[in-house]
């Protein structure tokens, strides 16, 4: 009994309340820090989320890059910025089904990024005719992007071949959609 008497003694003459007060008051501060910290914070919070290592894809054309559009769950969600494509499956509340940016998903999304336009004839990675300010607008969105999200391929233009007589003739475009040439001798 000696302990007790000592504590219900010390708080009595530190707070002044009786220690049935105290305790009950320090009780219901508990109980109120755990109430306001759960409406900001889940335990989930505290536990450290395993990084997925994104996919590479490599080099794919436009048209193989509609297929992660976010309608196949199993694949990831990715978005091409002058031909750089990246990883934003970690945004699906942004650039997932029914997100504000789910229409870039899927899509080489520069010139719409540039503009500033949610336009779909603007989903494209067609850079001609655009301003020097549309193009400051593009770099600021590829520094965002290069920061939050991993490149995991690049856009290539399908290549076209032709045989003439000298050789094989390889016609594609390049990332700035200007048209390139290669000739392969046998």
């Amino acid at each position: 009994m000696g302990i007790y008497s000592t504590v219900t003694e010390a708080v009595t003459e530190a707070t002044g309340l009786s220690p049935t007060a105290f305790f009950t008051i320090l009780a219901m501060m508990v109980v109120v820090y755990k109430i306001v910290c759960g409406m900001f914070l889940g335990p989930e919070d505290f536990r450290q989320k395993p990084q997925k290592e994104p996919i590479q894809i490599g080099d794919i054309t436009e048209s193989e890059l509609r297929a992660y559009d976010g309608s196949d769950p199993k694949k990831p969600l990715l978005i091409a910025i002058k031909g750089q494509i990246y990883d934003v499956s970690s945004s699906k509340v942004f650039y997932g089904r029914g997100g504000a940016y789910s229409m870039f998903t899927g899509r080489d999304a520069s010139r719409a990024l540039a503009m500033l336009s949610f336009k779909p004839e603007d989903l494209t990675g067609n850079l001609e005719g655009l301003s020097a300010e549309e193009l400051s607008v593009l770099e600021d969105w590829e520094c965002k992007f290069l920061d939050k999200y991993p490149i995991v391929g690049r856009v290539v233009q399908p290549s076209n071949t032709s045989q003439n007589g000298d050789g094989l003739h390889i016609h594609h475009n390049d990332t700035n959609g200007h048209q390139q040439q290669q000739t392969k001798d046998d």
